[in-house]
């Protein structure tokens, strides 16, 4: 379990921040939202392909975008 110690002159908001912060990092509402309802293997498998695909598709998007950086001689 993540836990902050609160410092003795720190406001009640800076340390709620940096509780915030170490949750976020140890992903623990990640955790809480993906397990929240019940998803059947064969739903999270369709899920994972399909971030898949959305990831490959930004990738090519990305090189395309390069390469026609590339071709334009430099600066306009």
């Amino acid at each position: 379990m993540n836990g902050i110690r609160v410092r003795e002159d720190e406001a009640f908001e800076r340390a709620l921040k940096r509780f915030s912060k170490t949750c976020e990092r140890a992903g623990i509402l990640s955790d809480v939202k993906k397990f929240r309802h019940y998803e059947k293997p064969s739903e999270e498998r369709k899920r994972k392909l399909n971030a898949s695909k959305r990831k490959r598709i930004r990738e090519e998007a990305r090189k395309r975008a390069r390469s026609r950086r590339g071709r334009s001689g430099g600066r306009r």
